[in-house]
Parts: structure tokens; C-alpha cells; sequence
């Protein structure tokens, strides 16, 4: 009976079932049994600061982590995990909250969700981009709507018929340009090379584009050379009247010239799921911004995924013989 235990923990020690997972936020109800099923799991009742993180983890002695891009891994708290954390995966597509080379120096496996939420995330593009003033609307019925509204009052503008110019057209781009056509909107895109097997107007230079269109989405990942992408400069070329959208990163756009070429009307709306300094540093401006729709960086997501979400194969490779999402 003893050997036939030891084989059992051998063997489930080798797939990965039973590895000392720490989770540093509370997940679905869902989630949580089936890591307690799979794993030896620390949860947590509330989202862990990184001081708090580094305790739980050497406490537990975690080999493995799912975090969220609310937990910012930087070099100084990977030096501080244990030695025997080997696994570190984030819920999200997005990276740029782990210090990438400093967990490859200590042996850590990264792991994302690369393909989770394409579709939900280019559904809320479109809900955004047709924001004919729905945070002014809303405000105006919250607050008891007493009379009607004058001709020339708090006008909208209509999608149909935008041109609209996608900056990244990986999967999420593919996605909102199909819908967008779907709205009678012509079409253009900007990114390194041409996007295979597309119709779309393709752009190379980001100016050249931004001149020509007068709705903006951005969907590429926030780097050295992408942020501050649109800044003052190229708010101010895009025409009078014109719509920004972004659900990819905060760090994309200059918040404060946003601000101001909305509130001086050169920007007709703006549609935000993301923001600098997300959710730490106070909302100050683009949520109270005037025809500003925005969301709590939640685009990726809707309640079934929450549910379902499992692994991505690089996780699964990690853990070879672990049961995965079912």
C-alpha cells in the first residue's frame, strides 16, 4: 500500500497535479474548486498587494502563480519569491506587467491567455465607436428627465458611413474591421507590413492615415516604441470632429491632450476602456472628460468566460499531464 502511494504522489508530481499554486485574488466560485481539485492552492478573500503576494508565496513555497494585470511583477519582487516558483500565469492576454527577462533569469515560465476575448473585446470597439453621447444621456435620465431635448441639442453622430482607421490589425483589428464593414464603414489600417489575406486600405505610415479618416481604434500592445503613440500632435490631425477609440492600453494615448481636444470639441467622442496608470494612480480625467464613454478595462471579458477561461497551451506544456479546462 505505502509503494503504491508513493507511486501515485511520483506520478502526480510529475504531471503537475498537486503543485503548490498561489492565486492572489479571489476568482470565480467556479475557478476556485477546480484549482482546489488540481492543485495544492492557497486562494486569497481579497486582491494581495505585492508585499502580501511575496509573504503568501513563501509561505505556501508556490511553484506556481495566476495573477492578474493588477499584481505588477517588476524585478525587485521577483527576486523576492521564493526559489521554488517556477510557473507564473497571468489571466489576460497582456504582459507588460512582468518583468520578463528578470523571470526568465530565475527560470520562471511566463504564461498568458493569447487568444481570450478577441471577440469580446472587438464587440465593446463597436459599442464604444457608437457612442452618441450615451455617458451625457445616461447622466441626463439619472438625474430626471424633465423636458424634452432641442433640435440642436446634445446631437450624435452616426456610424454609418465613418471611415475608420484600425492601428494593429492582428486578431482583435480583423475582428472590428469586419464588424465595421457590417456598419457601412470604409475601412483602413496601419501597422508594420500589409495583414495577408485583407482588403482593407493598408497604411504604412500612421499619419498619412490618420488624415484621412475620422475614427480612430487602437489594438496594438503598449511598448517603448508605442507609447505616447497618439499624441497632441496627431490628435490635432485627425479631422474636427473625429472619434477615438481604445481598448488595447492607456499608455497608447496622451491622456492630457485627449482631455483637451475633447473639451474643446475638436474630438467629437472618445470611447475608453483603458487608462494611464490603471486602477492605481486616481481616474483623473478621462472618465469625467465631456463625451468620454468609458469602461473599467473589462472589454475582454464577458460573465460566461469569467466561468471558462482555462490555460493557454504554453501553460499546458508546462503541466503535460494535468486535466485542463473542461
Amino acid at each position: 500500500m505505502e509503494n503504491r502511494a508513493d507511486e501515485t504522489k511520483t506520478a502526480r508530481r510529475q504531471s503537475g497535479i498537486g503543485w503548490r499554486l498561489l492565486i492572489p485574488r479571489p476568482m470565480t466560485m467556479r475557478a476556485e474548486r477546480e484549482a482546489q481539485d488540481r492543485f495544492d492552492v492557497r486562494l486569497s478573500s481579497h486582491a494581495l498587494s505585492p508585499a502580501e503576494t511575496v509573504a503568501a508565496a513563501r509561505a505556501h513555497r508556490a511553484q506556481a502563480m495566476i495573477i492578474g494585470s493588477n499584481l505588477p511583477l517588476d524585478r525587485a519582487m521577483i527576486a523576492e519569491l521564493p526559489g521554488c516558483l517556477r510557473v507564473v500565469a497571468t489571466s489576460g492576454i497582456g504582459l507588460d506587467h512582468i518583468d520578463l527577462a528578470a523571470a526568465s533569469e530565475r527560470g520562471i515560465t511566463v504564461c498568458n491567455v493569447p487568444a481570450i476575448g478577441t471577440e469580446d473585446t472587438a464587440d465593446l470597439t463597436l459599442m464604444l465607436m457608437a457612442c452618441r453621447r450615451a455617458h451625457e444621456y445616461d447622466v441626463l435620465m439619472r438625474a430626471g428627465w424633465g423636458r424634452r431635448l432641442g433640435y440642436a441639442e446634445m446631437l450624435g453622430l452616426r456610424v454609418t458611413g465613418r471611415r475608420l482607421g484600425i492601428v494593429g490589425m492582428g486578431a482583435i483589428g480583423r475582428l472590428v474591421a469586419d464588424r465595421a464593414r457590417g456598419f457601412g464603414m470604409s475601412v483602413a489600417y496601419h501597422q508594420r507590413n500589409a495583414a495577408q489575406g485583407r482588403d482593407e486600405a493598408f497604411f504604412p505610415d500612421l499619419d498619412d492615415m490618420i488624415s484621412q479618416i475620422d475614427t480612430l481604434t487602437l489594438h496594438v500592445p503598449e511598448t517603448e516604441a508605442t507609447r505616447g503613440l497618439i499624441s497632441a500632435g496627431r490628435l490635432a490631425r485627425m479631422p474636427r470632429g473625429a472619434i477615438l477609440v481604445n481598448t488595447a492600453r492607456g499608455g497608447l494615448v496622451d491622456e492630457a491632450a485627449l482631455i483637451a481636444a475633447l473639451e474643446d470639441g475638436h474630438l467629437a467622442a472618445a470611447g475608453l476602456d483603458v487608462f494611464c496608470g490603471e486602477p492605481s494612480r486616481p481616474m483623473s480625467a478621462p472618465p469625467r472628460a465631456k463625451r468620454a464613454t468609458t469602461s473599467p478595462c473589462d472589454a475582454w471579458t464577458w460573465w460566461r468566460k469569467r466561468f471558462r477561461a482555462g490555460p493557454g497551451p504554453k501553460a499546458r506544456r508546462r503541466f503535460p499531464g494535468r486535466k485542463t479546462g473542461r
